[in-house]
């Protein structure tokens, strides 16, 4: 028995544009169910994720095909292109200020840290949470210290997340948060656990404990969040969050850098609209992912159950994946549209399995794409068709 709801109105969207479009049909269709309610048993605090990104190793990096690199910013006339500065390698006694733009407010917060592809125990010294003002600099007096365990430092171990202990913060919906950790120690040996290409402009301190400062001393500035899960929020019972899975269109490859114009942004506007209290949405998409096999990232089945499963309050899950898989494939017949399929079914068996509502979206165009083949072609629609022609039973 099937159990995936087509999105048929992405089918229709225009090749290189669609995340306005998308959001406007998917928040028609999850504004149209039945409320989230609670559990029973579920403590007095709903917690809810309302920002999440997937992360990749920072080994990968240098293997990162061309056609995926984030193009640099045309230059003004009469001026030089800038030149981009690599992903961190290496963390050592450093503050990183990282920002976030939350889906969802809330009163009181707390910050999951990551060490997935960490080899070592990643220490982290102070931390805390504060409301952005402007680039580097946070609201006076809004930093909140972050503990763990009533200590405020922690080390994660290696392939391990961290809980922060809740902090009592006031933040409107769509807010920049910024993160502050100080890395005391030295990471060299052990690869750091990232998110690149976040279309964010996130800061790296001068040497030293920098956190709550108003202004820290940027060393650097990086487009990529580190050692960085999700940001939680305690909300109404009824709010859950809906987790949009996929590699680089849902990403929001070569959308605006520090606009959050990803259509799963556009989608939480939509989902917040006049009175409603809204849906969490949090973004998963990894560039270049596959739903088969690893390359950037690992793939997107073996990477379920941490990217979708295990977040907060999750109650639906919208999946728009299979491009890579089809375009690297090139002219190659494997993997076929049938493989692609069975991925798809077992997305929809492991979602059911989790209670969670499952939405499959068709494969855009791509024409045009460095990538794109007449064999590639016939796969896309032909799995498409399938995506058509499921029906909830």
């Amino acid at each position: 028995m099937i159990m995936m709801k087509p999105l048929t109105n992405l089918a229709k969207l225009p090749e290189r544009f669609f995340s306005s479009v998308a959001a406007i049909g998917l928040a028609a269709v999850l504004l149209g169910l039945p409320s989230v309610r609670a559990q029973s048993g579920r403590p007095a605090e709903h917690w809810v994720g309302i920002w999440a990104t997937a992360v990749v190793s920072s080994q990968e990096i240098p293997a990162v095909p061309r056609l995926l690199r984030q193009p640099a910013p045309s230059p003004q006339a009469g001026a030089q292109r800038p030149q981009p500065q690599p992903p961190l390698q290496v963390v050592h006694d450093q503050t990183l200020r990282q920002i976030v733009h939350t889906t969802l407010g809330g009163s009181r917060f707390r910050v999951v840290f990551t060490n997935a592809f960490g080899t070592a125990p990643l220490t982290i010294g102070p931390a805390q949470i504060a409301l952005r003002a402007k680039e580097a600099a946070i609201v006076p007096n809004s930093s909140r210290p972050l503990t763990f365990g009533g200590q405020r430092s922690t080390a994660i171990p290696a392939g391990a997340v961290t809980f922060s202990e809740p902090v009592d913060l006031t933040a409107a919906p769509f807010a920049d948060l910024a993160i502050d950790m100080y890395v005391p120690g030295d990471t060299t040996g052990s690869p750091l656990t990232m998110h690149t290409g976040a279309f964010q402009t996130n800061y790296v301190s001068e040497a030293g404990d920098h956190t709550g400062m108003t202004e820290v001393p940027v060393a650097r500035t990086v487009s990529s969040w580190y050692f960085l899960a999700r940001v939680e929020a305690v909300a109404p019972a009824s709010v859950g969050a809906v987790v949009t899975f996929g590699d680089s269109i849902t990403d929001g490859t070569a959308s605006t850098p520090n606009a959050n114009h990803r259509w799963p942004d556009d989608l939480a506007r939509r989902l917040t609209s006049g009175t409603r209290s809204g849906m969490a949405v949090l973004n998963l998409g990894i560039a270049g992912n596959r739903l088969l096999s690893d390359g950037r990232g690992i793939s997107a089945l073996a990477r379920f159950d941490r990217d979708v499963a295990a977040q907060t309050s999750v109650t639906h899950v919208v999946v728009l994946e299979g491009f890579n898989d089809i375009g690297f494939a090139g002219n190659d017949p494997t993997p076929t549209a049938a493989d692609l399929i069975g991925a798809h079914r077992q997305l929809i068996a492991r979602a059911r399995a989790r209670g969670l509502k499952i939405f499959g979206a068709t494969l855009t165009p791509f024409e045009g794409a460095a990538y794109q083949t007449a064999v590639g072609e016939a796969k896309r629609q032909e799995l498409n068709k399938w995506i058509l022609s499921v029906l909830k039973t």
